[in-house]
Formats: C-alpha cells, sequence, structure tokens
C-alpha cells in the first residue's frame, strides 16, 4: 500500500485547487545492450530500483564469449570507414570486433587494386582457410573494398605497419651493436666510443654530462682541477688505505676479496682488480701484492687450496723497533702523495697540449695555476692499470707438436704417425718480414676557407697575442684575479658614485655613506668591507679625480665634478685593459 503525500492531502482538503501529479524521474540511458525480455514485467515507480536481471539464455556447446565482447556498437561506430576493426568483421554479427586490433592483421593486399602493394615482411593472416574465422575475414573486406575511403584506410594502416616494422628492425640492429660492444669490452679491447676520444659509459655509451664536464662545474675560481675519473680514483686509494690499515693493524692476512666488499661499501661503486692496477701504476710504493694460498676463508665459494691476491702496505720501518702501525698521518701523507702523482700525470697531457698549438706554449711548471682555457681536462684518458700477480697455471700443451714431444715413447707408432702428421700440417711457415715503409711526412696544415685572402703575418701576430694573453691567464696568481675583477668593476662603480655625489650637493662625503650608497645601487651583491676596497683602489688608480682625506678617525671622499666622466672611464677601462693583459 503507498503511503500518502503531503500534497494529496492538501489537495483533497482545498477543492478549488488542482492537485499537481508528482513528479516521475525519468529513466537514465545507460549504454547496457541488454533489453528486458518481453515477459518480464515492466517497472513501477514504486517498485525497486534494482536492474532486472536478464533471463538465462539456453546452454550452447561453446561457452559464452567474455563480457567486454559481449557489448554492441552502435552501427555508426562498427560500419564507420575510419574505424581499423571493421576490415576484421567476425561471422557473427552479434560480437563485434575488438576495436583495438589493428586491421593490418586481418587485411591482406587486395591483388585487384595495383595501389596498395603487398608486404612481404607484413605477418601472416591468422584466419586458417576454410574455417568460420575466413569467412568472416572475406564478409568483412568486401565491404571495405567496395568503397574508396576504407581503400584509403587500409593504406594508412599499411604504412603505418611498414613504420612499426622498420622502427623494430633498427631496435635490433641497435641491440646487436650494444651486445657486440658489450662482448668486445668483455674481451678486453676497446669500444669505438674510445677510440673517437669520448669517454664511453659501462654499456658502450657516452658518459653522462657530468662526468664529461666536470672540471667546468667546480665551485670557486678556476684552477689545477682533476678530471672526474682521477678524483674516484683518489677516493678508491683512500678507502682502500682505510680498510688496508684497519686490517693490517690488528695482524690480519688482507685479501683482495677483504678490500673489495669493504670499498664497495664506503664509496657505493664497483671496486675490481683493474681499479687496484691502477692504484699500482700511480703510486707503484704504496702495496706489495702476492699470490698466497692456505689463507683461512669463511666463504663457500673460496677453497682453503686456492690461490688469493694478499696486500700489504709497504712503510717505513725503522731498526730496532716494533712492526710498524699503519696511522693516520701515514694515510694523509700517501693520500697526499698520490693525489700529487695524479697531477703529474696532468700535467703531462696538459704540456703535450701546449706543445701541439700554434704557436707552442711553454709555461713553467712553478707557475702554472690554472689549465689553458681549451685543454679538455675530463678527456685525460685513463690510467692504465698494472699488473698484478697471477695465481701459478699448470703448464699445457698447446699444440700438436708439444703433445707429441711429451708423450714420445708412451703411445703406440700409429697414434705418433697420426700426431706427426697433424703437426706438419698445422706448422705454419715464418712469413718474411715486410720492409718497414718510411713515414710519409704530414702536409702542412691547410688554413680555413674563411680566412682566404688574410695575410699571414696578421695571423701569426694576432695567434701570438692570443698565447700571450692564455700564457698570463694560466700564469695568474689568486691575488692578481682578484684585483684584475675589481678593476672590471671600477667602471660602473666611477659612474655611480659621480651620481651619488651630484644627487647629494656635497662637497665631501663620508666613506661609510659613501660605501652604503654604492651597496644600495650596484647590481652585484658585495659586502661593505669589499666595497671599501673598490673606492680605496679607484682612489689609488685616479688620485686627481677622487682624493681621499682622514680627518681624527673618519675617511672623506672628494670628487671632482667638473672631470669629463667618458674620459674617467676610459681610462679605467684601459688599466684594467692593461693588467689583464700581463
Amino acid at each position: 500500500m503507498a503511503q500518502p503525500r503531503l500534497t494529496d492531502f492538501f489537495a483533497r482538503r482545498r477543492p478549488g485547487l488542482r492537485a499537481v501529479p508528482p513528479r516521475v524521474k525519468q529513466a537514465w540511458r545507460t549504454p547496457s545492450p541488454a533489453k528486458p525480455a518481453p515477459g518480464a514485467p515492466a517497472r513501477t515507480p514504486g517498485s525497486s530500483r534494482k536492474r532486472a536481471r536478464p533471463p538465462a539464455e539456453p546452454a550452447r556447446d561453446h561457452p559464452a564469449p567474455p563480457a567486454r565482447r559481449r557489448l554492441r556498437l552502435p552501427a555508426d561506430a562498427v560500419s564507420g570507414p575510419t574505424a581499423p576493426a571493421a576490415l576484421a568483421a567476425p561471422a557473427d554479427p552479434t560480437v563485434p570486433a575488438d576495436p583495438t586490433a589493428p586491421a593490418a592483421l586481418a587485411a591482406p593486399a587486395d591483388p585487384a587494386d595495383p595501389t596498395v602493394p603487398a608486404d612481404p615482411t607484413a605477418p601472416a593472416v591468422l584466419a586458417v582457410p576454410g574455417s568460420p574465422e575466413q569467412a568472416s575475414l572475406s564478409a568483412g573486406l568486401q565491404p571495405c573494398l567496395a568503397t574508396p575511403e576504407k581503400k584509403t584506410s587500409s593504406k594508412v594502416t599499411f604504412s603505418e605497419l611498414k613504420s612499426c616494422l622498420q622502427r623494430a628492425r633498427e631496435l635490433g640492429a641497435r641491440a646487436q651493436e650494444l651486445r657486440a660492444s658489450a662482448q668486445r669490452k668483455d674481451a678486453g679491447e676497446p669500444s669505438v666510443l674510445e677510440d673517437q676520444g669520448h669517454p664511453a659509459g659501462p654499456c658502450g655509451e657516452k658518459a653522462p654530462a657530468y662526468q664529461r664536464f666536470h672540471a667546468l662545474a667546480q665551485p670557486g675560481p678556476p684552477g689545477l682541477v682533476l678530471p672526474y675519473k682521477y678524483q674516484v680514483l683518489a677516493e678508491m686509494f683512500r678507502s682502500m688505505d682505510a680498510i688496508v690499515g684497519l686490517l693490517y693493524n690488528r695482524s690480519e692476512t688482507v685479501t683482495f676479496a677483504k678490500v673489495k666488499q669493504g670499498v664497495q661499501d664506503m664509496m657505493r661503486k664497483r671496486f675490481e682488480e683493474r681499479n687496484v692496477g691502477q692504484i699500482r701504476t700511480v703510486y707503484p710504493t704504496s702495496y706489495r701484492f702476492r699470490q698466497e694460498r692456505n689463507i683461512p676463508t669463511f666463504k663457500d665459494g673460496v677453497k682453503r687450496s686456492d690461490y688469493q691476491l694478499t696486500i700489504e702496505p709497504l712503510l717505513d720501518h725503522e731498526a730496532g723497533s716494533t712492526a710498524p702501525q699503519l696511522t693516520a698521518s701515514h694515510l694523509l701523507q700517501r693520500r697526499r702523495l698520490f693525489s700529487q702523482n695524479l697531477e703529474k700525470r696532468v700535467r703531462e697531457h696538459h704540456r703535450a697540449f701546449l706543445a701541439s698549438l700554434n704557436p707552442p706554449v711553454v709555461v713553467p711548471e712553478d707557475q702554472l695555476t690554472r689549465w689553458h682555457p681549451r685543454f679538455n681536462v675530463d678527456s685525460v684518458p685513463d690510467i692504465e692499470p698494472a699488473e698484478l700477480p697471477q695465481p701459478p697455471t699448470r703448464e699445457k700443451p698447446a699444440t700438436a707438436q708439444e703433445v707429441l714431444a711429451r708423450a714420445r715413447g708412451l703411445l703406440s707408432p700409429r697414434m705418433e704417425k697420426a700426431l706427426s702428421d697433424l703437426a706438419q700440417r698445422t706448422a705454419k711457415p715464418s712469413s718474411p718480414g715486410s720492409p718497414g715503409s718510411a713515414s710519409l711526412a704530414t702536409p702542412p696544415a691547410t688554413p680555413p676557407a674563411a680566412l682566404k685572402g688574410v695575410s699571414q703575418d696578421l695571423l701569426e701576430r694576432i695567434r701570438c697575442k692570443e698565447a700571450q694573453k692564455q700564457l698570463a691567464q694560466m700564469t695568474r696568481r689568486p691575488e692578481q684575479e682578484q684585483r684584475l675583477q675589481r678593476l672590471q668593476r671600477l667602471p660602473e662603480l666611477a659612474r655611480l658614485l659621480r651620481s651619488i655625489f651630484v644627487s647629494e650637493r656635497k662637497p665631501a662625503l663620508p666613506m661609510d655613506v659613501a660605501c652604503s650608497r654604492l651597496l644600495g645601487s650596484y647590481s652585484v651583491a658585495l659586502s661593505p668591507g669589499e666595497m671599501e676596497k673598490h673606492v680605496h683602489l679607484l682612489s689609488e688608480l685616479l688620485p686627481d679625480w677622487l682624493s681621499l682625506h682622514r680627518v681624527r678617525a673618519d675617511a672623506y671622499l672628494k670628487l671632482d665634478k667638473a672631470a669629463d666622466l667618458a674620459g674617467v672611464l676610459t681610462r679605467l677601462a684601459c688599466l684594467a685593459r692593461a693588467e689583464g693583459a700581463l
């Protein structure tokens, strides 16, 4: 029994008013293709809002398709010319084709249309001839081949498939190149990128930018910065020295396996025997390496009878004293020596680079404060690893001649004859040495096309001036660099100082007041002490324009307002240029 509503009650009590019909909620139109059965009861406003379940279908021989494929698409979406699924319409009209399936997998090239070539690299049609799938494919292809719009869509689909196949071939070729480079690296051969001068990564790729431009990203003024790989090697030596010292001070046998695990835990980087060989190349007198066995180990993969690489630090041992210890002072001294040896190696490459310039530049080693501007520090070649002691191996015969020499008298005559024949066939006559060819003289460097017609004397003078400028830059001390920076700032500060005196309308200003006004107007953030040094330098260079007067404990500035400001700025620029050329 339906409950009466309040509006119906008032409508009955007041007969003059017309009863308002109750609002009927419109039924939502869902995209579900399910329709109520003819015998299903219709929904009433007072009934439950639950959706009625469709009646169970009769049993079939094959299982029902999944729910995703039971959805019915609109007629225009199924028969549209741009739908890729139209090329592969199934036999069952109630089961539409998958819209995400590409048409190229089910639509072969039309033999009657010469504009659509058959792609030999395209995958074969998945339908078997004579099957219901083949009939459905033919039924789906007939309406598609009937209109030119659908032929155009098939052409576009085939072009897309060809581009995808081309991309797959390129990726496959790239994978083969990476695999071949990895095999060459395992075999010890340098990769192509290393031959070209670019540092290669772990998979033969170019090293990341933070390694290739490490020297350019260092804070502070430029100096004798080591390459990134050299700094990593120095950090490895520091970690290795700390672990070796810890084990050596406990009178424990130091093996490479223990040091490797400790260094990798400290640096979070791989540490191999190659890195130990590099450390030995840079600092040969740091350790003594030996191959020993019968060392107690607690690992399943290492036997007691196996040879292991042992490491022993070389320390100064005084006569009559106890066994030396690897103390903190020893660690600091060894670390400093290792860094100096690395810097010497970079200096050698830098000296070779300066000798290859035109004209060559010669810089004394004690006056070198920074590298040449065009010297790429991070492109310095890696350090060649030194040979480490290898475990003794048993002698194995490599040729049939050696086997025959050892087995002489132990084999039957027939076997000896077979081995002798094999030795004669495998023996290769030594080829005569090829005569040494005379080295060809390198042709003189030809000037580029942009400098064609320019006097060679002018080019030589420009090169000499540029070499002198770079030499002065490489030998400049930090104090001179700081003075040069102040000289470059003086023209702007002189212009601001004159405007301050003009606005104040005073013949003299205290030093602190002038510095505070300059700090508020200058674009670079400087401290008050640094700004005062700039003002003192300006008064030293131009005493006739800016004079400094001390009255008791205070300092006052007096400026000549009648002087030409353009001439003052020109003089300051000339002084800065002359200082930079020194």
